[in-house]
């Protein structure tokens, strides 16, 4: 009996550790449930929105859908999304409701100057109930007149707000430069609140590090009110850098190895998700945008920018840009591969 009382203490205080595991807030890893991964990508020439699914639960393996082709072309707008972010509910639309939004850019139509000068004030929102079958695309103006564009949008459910913190990038031009003739602000992160992707909030900021310019936020629940953030620097020598806050979206961050310390250079996009196996694994993506795209790294402890290592890519799918990976279940994975392989 005493053996029995020992082994039950254990297997308390085992599953007490599990369930206090960090996770994101929407994927709920360490689920049983979760089975495998969506990622959805673009190409850089081909401002599409393409799938890939993973080879069961195995992180750094994947599979295009649809044969390889986009499974969304937008038609509206300027008939291009870049940096694709799937959107898991959250609150009550967990587990219910899928989301995707990303820039308004067809790059091949304009030229990096007057995209950041002119740019869409809007950002591409498509949703679904079952990955499957998606609604028609809908751009929404979410920034305001003096901004130049709207970049890489994301957004991450707060428990707290229960609504959806949608941010993204933009520059600015002074009140009395209605053309956007004159000197741009440098880019900063900017952030609404909305509960359906339909209504927004007034725009405002949240990371202006001005002079310097900043692009490219994304997030990942520790769990309780630990976050890390990851975003990329527009210095001389550009790079990705993380920050850690253990008090809320909104409390204070801190950037593990000193204001200078980052994970890579010359890389942009980051985006991080968990692994649904293994509690202590992080996977980061990174586009090295002069070369070949995403490359995948991982790492076992959030408190350290060099705790970052070079990933096993040999069955990542190569040339894709800016995007984004959710954990999915069963009933979910067996829907895409029936729909599009």
């Amino acid at each position: 009996m005493k053996a029995l009382s020992i082994a039950f203490t254990l297997l308390v205080a085992f599953n007490s550790f599990t369930i206090a595991s960090p996770v994101r807030t929407v994927d709920k890893r360490q689920n049983s449930q979760l089975v495998g991964y969506l990622g959805a990508f673009f190409l850089g020439n081909e401002p599409y929105v393409y799938f890939d699914l993973s080879n069961g639960n195995n992180a750094l393996s994947f599979s295009p859908l649809n044969r390889g082709g986009p499974i969304l072309i937008p038609t509206s707008g300027t008939g291009g999304i870049r940096d694709p972010s799937l959107i898991s509910g959250g609150g009550g639309e967990s587990g219910r409701k899928w989301y995707i939004i990303g820039t308004d850019l067809h790059i091949g139509k304009t030229d990096w100057d007057t995209a950041q000068r002119h740019g869409s004030l809007s950002i591409f929102v498509w949703e679904s109930t079952d990955l499957v079958n998606w609604s028609q695309e809908r751009l929404v103006k979410v920034e305001n007149d003096n901004a130049g564009m709207v970049w890489a949008p994301d957004a991450i459910w707060d428990e707290e707000a229960g609504q959806y913190m949608v941010h993204w990038s933009s520059r600015f031009f002074a009140g009395n430069d209605p053309n956007h003739a004159g000197t741009r602000s440098a880019s900063m992160i900017r952030y609404a609140y909305t509960s359906d992707f339909r209504t927004f909030s007034e725009p405002k900021t949240y990371i202006d590090p001005s002079p310097l310019s900043v692009i490219d936020l994304a997030f990942i629940h520790m769990g309780g009110n630990s976050y890390a953030r990851f975003l990329k620097n527009e210095a001389s020598n550009p790079s990705v850098y993380m920050e850690r806050s253990d008090n809320g979206l909104f409390g204070t961050w801190t950037r593990p190895g000193g204001p200078n310390a980052y994970i890579r250079e010359g890389v942009e996009g980051p985006y991080a998700y968990r692994d649904n196996l293994d509690p202590n694994k992080t996977y980061l993506l990174v586009d090295y945008y002069g070369a070949d795209g995403y490359r995948p790294l991982q790492s076992t402890n959030l408190n350290s920018q060099n705790s970052w290592v070079d990933a096993d890519r040999s069955s990542f799918p190569q040339l894709r840009r800016h995007g984004s990976v959710i954990s999915i279940t069963q009933d979910r994975y067996d829907a895409l591969q029936a729909k599009w392989r």
